[in-house]
């Protein structure tokens, strides 16, 4: 079952910069919001994240840095 996030006190500059950005891409606010919230559920927490790395052992390549920066990021926006 889906759950309700209610924020308070939210700066109405802060505010009015969410409304814009939704208008641009024709999404309300609070669908901008969802989107956003199950991107960052979606992310490798700092501690899963060096967990990962740690797994993979040897020295770190920079390959390996963008592979699991490009998995954490998750999918790029539309």
């Amino acid at each position: 079952m889906s759950k309700t996030i209610q924020i308070r006190d939210v700066p109405d500059e802060t505010y009015q910069r969410l409304v814009q950005r939704a208008a641009e891409i024709g999404v309300s606010v609070p669908d901008l919001l969802r989107k956003e919230v199950e991107k960052l559920a979606s992310r490798l927490s700092t501690r899963e994240w060096l967990d990962r790395a740690q797994r993979m052992g040897g020295p770190p390549r920079s390959s390996d840095a963008v592979t699991l920066l490009d998995e954490a990021r998750g999918p790029w926006p539309d």
